[in-house]
């Protein structure tokens, strides 16, 4: 039987488009769950907490600060895009922020990452940019764009 660490490998493996080297190693997940600030949280097909035996779809890995939290990844399966999964886990995000106390919720990606759409959508908001920040896969530069969503009460 796998365990969630498993899972959360299995989703990013399938998730993340190698050449742009934005995975996670196991040892990274690993670590960074090691520290009591640091929360994950899967989800299946039908965007419910799956049974222990069962296959993840999709992840989100967050890590908290006072006040704040930060979505350092998150992963639908490809063959699970398109059904809702993300936005579901998006909501999660922003309710078990709510739950510790957060005011904002911030995150990172590349610019041309398709993902930009869903952000948006869910209330993300472009606050600031790191210009060449990743590299693509021809060995040119493309910025990060940060995104901010302010918790409401």
């Amino acid at each position: 039987m796998k365990d969630d660490l498993d899972r959360i490998m299995d989703v990013m493996a399938a998730a993340f488009a190698p050449e742009w080297g934005e995975a996670w190693t196991r040892r990274q997940v690993s670590d960074s769950l090691a520290f009591p600030h640091t929360h994950y949280r899967l989800i299946d097909v039908y965007g419910a907490i799956p049974a222990s035996a069962d296959p993840a779809a999709g992840f989100t890995l967050v890590r908290s600060a006072p006040g704040e939290e930060e979505l350092l990844l998150i992963a639908v399966a490809p063959q699970w895009r398109g059904h809702g999964l993300g936005g579901a886990l998006l909501a999660d995000v922003v309710r078990q922020a709510r739950t510790r106390n957060a005011e904002r919720i911030f995150l990172e990606m590349r610019e041309n990452n398709s993902a930009r759409l869903l952000y948006e959508r869910h209330g993300f908001e472009p606050i600031g940019r790191r210009p060449a920040y990743y590299r693509k896969p021809d060995g040119s530069r493309i910025d990060a764009i940060t995104f901010g969503y302010t918790i409401a009460d």
